[in-house]
């Protein structure tokens, strides 16, 4: 069963996502995704597009990555925390001892260490990890995975943007100004385990209901009819339900997204090397839907509010799935030569306090983070910025949430500054105050 957390600012989430199985269906081949990259870099010069994909890894919560990618064992007792960091495969990194599986991978991705920002609330800080830009209420941004839905549309037959789940914070994980066309495809995990059911919203079929019955242009329209009375009849909210449904026909007469769900391919060995619990399906199921064409997933696990017993739900619960799930993620695309293509981004809205409170735990702080990114033209074992000495700001090579989104989708052969168009006609950059960070790059 799902299990829900209850944060300090009274959200409520689910850690895991357990996801059910189909029937019995292949695999889509990876090199197609492999030679589309490389006819987009001989179109280009072979200077900009190196990525096809991205896998976010969302740590809801605000993860303690002081605990984690950037310990301070020489600050004074109270900041530096009860874990020992261990020597990884990229020389001279260090993270911590319950992140050994990691330590291995780490001579595949680039550790940013000196990401900062001003929001310590979870709901706005989310929306402004996950778009690119700080929130305004003038303004809803889209997120990374609509910007990408837009501007990267993905294989015929499968959804561009999935998501395990939705973000919290209201806007946050949805498609903004862009409208209703570019929301994701959520995944919702009923039942979970075997014989579960998986319900992708969006494109499931009423009970009873035949595709052939959905395809009649007479029934489609008495159908949806109710619907659209109870919306505004903008034309850009109809246009947009009907660009949505257009594209969940198109899904429905495929099945290349049900053989994407079908882990059932999938050999025991690799199975058990993601783990059993839900969050290891969705990231399996992620990696899946990449080699489906899919351009954009989020898996989200929860849980990471961690204001008493900060060091406890680390060692026994959070950092023993992401250790196993996020190294096997990377390790399995790096064997199937997908890693080159594939961006794999883990993160939360912010850091947590680098002094330790009197519940043995950490609070909300943005002034200082870190996350981890690994292939699609990202530097391989490489540490990126410092803190200073008690981890409380960064110390070098600062950057920001518009940085690193920009630099994202630099790699994805999109120039963070071109410009969408709003509901109103007003010329949007993609990331106002985004810059490439050029030596993340490999």
């Amino acid at each position: 069963m799902a299990r829900r957390f209850t944060d300090c600012e009274g959200f409520h989430r689910r850690d895991f996502l357990k996801i059910g199985v189909a029937g019995a269906f292949g695999l889509s081949l990876p090199q197609l995704l492999q030679l589309e990259a490389q006819a987009a870099r001989k179109a280009d010069g072979g200077s900009s597009r190196r990525s096809n994909a991205v896998i976010l890894i969302w740590l809801a919560g605000g993860p303690a990555t002081i605990d984690m990618w950037d310990l301070k064992p020489e600050a004074p007792e109270g900041i530096r925390g009860e874990f020992k960091q261990i020597p990884t495969s990229a020389p001279g990194v260090k993270i911590s001892e319950h992140l050994p599986k990691m330590a291995k991978v780490a001579d595949k991705v680039t550790i940013v260490r000196s990401l900062a920002h001003t929001i310590p609330s979870h709901g706005t800080a989310t929306v402004w990890m996950t778009t690119g830009n700080k929130p305004t209420p003038a303004l809803q941004y889209p997120a990374l995975g609509s910007i990408a839905s837009k501007l990267l549309p993905a294989t015929a037959g499968v959804p561009p943007f999935v998501s395990f789940g939705e973000l919290r914070g209201g806007e946050a994980g949805t498609s903004g100004y862009l409208g209703t066309a570019y929301n994701p495809f959520i995944v919702d995990g009923a039942n979970g385990g075997k014989g579960g059911q998986l319900r992708v919203r969006g494109i499931q079929l009423p009970s009873g209901f035949t595709l052939s019955e959905l395809e009649n242009r007479d029934k489609l329209r008495d159908i949806f009819d109710n619907t659209f009375k109870q919306v505004d009849k903008s034309a850009d909210v109809v246009q947009g339900f009907d660009a949505f449904h257009r594209q969940a026909l198109e899904i429905l007469r495929s099945d290349k997204t049900k053989k994407a769900f079908d882990l059932t391919q999938e050999s025991a060995t690799t199975r058990t090397r993601y783990g059993t619990t839900g969050f290891a399906t969705g990231v399996l199921a992620a990696r899946r839907l990449v080699e489906a064409g899919v351009r954009f997933v989020t898996v989200t696990l929860g849980g990471w509010d961690t204001h008493g017993k900060n060091f406890d739900a680390l060692k026994t619960r959070l950092l023993p799935q992401v250790d196993q799930t996020l190294s096997a993620l990377i390790s399995d695309l790096s064997e199937r030569g997908l890693l080159d293509t594939t961006t794999v981004y883990c993160a939360g809205e912010f850091g947590r306090t680098p002094k330790v409170n009197k519940n043995a735990g950490r609070d909300h702080w943005a002034k200082s983070m870190a996350v981890v990114l690994a292939g699609g033209g990202f530097k391989r074992g490489y540490a990126h910025g410092t803190t200073d000495s008690n981890g409380m700001q960064p110390a070098t090579e600062a950057c920001t949430p518009d940085d690193i989104a920009s630099t994202l989708f630099h790699c994805l052969g999109i120039d963070p500054k071109t410009e969408l168009m709003t509901p109103s006609n007003r010329p949007m950059q993609l990331f106002r105050e985004g810059r490439v960070i050029e030596k993340i790059l490999a």
